[in-house]
């Protein structure tokens, strides 16, 4: 054989070779999907940040991170998990704060877990008593409710250090920034209001009312409206998230027999942006609204005990819910309304991430 033809069948082969090797290690070529992006869960009562498996609906990790871990963020570039933890002591509505212990202030403050090697890594400062926050569109700032303070504080992340603090309604609860990164909205359980701070100057804008004890506040995706879950309300308001003023309320219903009744919790836009998806908590279901009629549409029923936290996955077609009283998180398809898995973590599930 020359040597010019048998170096071309040599090349021929080795490049078969190769692409068979390609191939080989090519597992969507094969029709095996990546893996699910995992799902987290902070567990207030063990003082735990909890990492699931929504696919094999098994828990893959449980991580130390401090007290009272309640509000959780992905950070925008999918490497930190951001977790509220606080010293106080745990009291529903109406408890006499006089009779508590008093709060550890030194557990007060933003955990920073890195999600490769799933360990906290760091404790940022937060402000007293902090619930839950938002991050900024560029990922560098973190605004955070101080329920026992009535305060928004500022946190930078770049430095470490908070930037600025704003006054806001009593006991807030709910933090999130308009899609435009200039507004910041902030639910008061205690005043039945909304309060819009300007990220910039971190004036006070306006207070908007809403029906009783608002949880949470989710914006379309335009920014244009914003829908403020109301617990004891038993409604949603929607509100004007430019003009800033209510534009009326959405009453929300379980279609569970009583005594069960829908409490409004947590709040999550579907992928495309047309329907919101409510955690009734003690209603045990989730509420579906139809956001251009501003109607509820359907309910999602034996979901778990008093689901609160509630986050989509990336692609838009699960529903995750933590269930505090039943220590557990439900994995939902919002398209059919079926309750697919419910994965035990124990203690108290309060929030909801997901991983990109």
């Amino acid at each position: 054989m020359a040597p010019v033809e048998n170096a071309m069948r040599l090349g021929l082969l080795g490049g078969i070779i190769a692409a068979t090797a390609l191939l080989a290690g090519c597992k969507s070529c094969h029709g095996t999907p990546p893996p699910a992006p995992l799902v987290y869960v902070s567990d207030e009562e063990g003082g735990l940040v909890v990492a699931l498996d929504p696919v094999t609906a098994s828990v893959v990790a449980r991580i130390p991170v401090g007290k009272r871990p309640r509000g959780v963020k992905v950070s925008r570039d999918g490497k930190l998990l951001y977790v509220a933890l606080s010293g106080s002591p745990r009291a529903g509505p109406g408890v006499d704060e006089s009779t508590l212990p008093p709060g550890d202030r030194a557990a007060d403050g933003v955990g920073v877990v890195d999600l490769a090697t799933r360990k906290l890594v760091s404790t940022l400062p937060s402000g007293q008593d902090p619930e839950t926050f938002d991050l900024s569109p560029d990922g560098e700032t973190l605004y955070v409710s101080n329920e026992e303070t009535a305060e928004l504080s500022v946190l930078d992340l770049t430095s470490g250090f908070i930037r600025g603090r704003a006054p806001v309604g009593k006991e807030p609860e709910g933090v999130t920034v308009r899609p435009d990164g200039k507004v910041v909205f902030v639910t008061s359980e205690a005043d039945g209001e909304v309060t819009a701070v300007d990220t910039t100057t971190r004036a006070v804008l306006a207070h908007m009312p809403t029906a009783a004890r608002p949880r949470s506040v989710v914006f379309t995706k335009d920014g244009l409206l914003a829908f403020a879950t109301d617990e004891a309300g038993g409604k949603v308001t929607v509100l004007d998230a430019v003009a800033y003023k209510a534009l009326g309320d959405i009453a929300i219903h379980t279609d569970a027999p009583p005594p069960a009744v829908a409490r409004p919790m947590g709040a999550a836009l579907s992928a495309d942006g047309r329907e919101l998806y409510v955690s009734c908590g003690r209603g045990g279901s989730v509420a579906v609204i139809d956001v251009a009629t501003r109607k509820q549409v359907r309910s999602i029923e034996k979901v778990g005990a008093r689901p609160w936290g509630i986050a989509l996955s990336r692609d838009g077609t699960r529903l995750y819910t933590a269930n505090g009283s039943s220590g557990d998180v439900s994995v939902v398809d919002p398209a059919t309304g079926n309750v697919e898995k419910r994965v035990h973590v124990g203690g108290l599930p309060w929030g909801v991430a997901v991983a990109p």
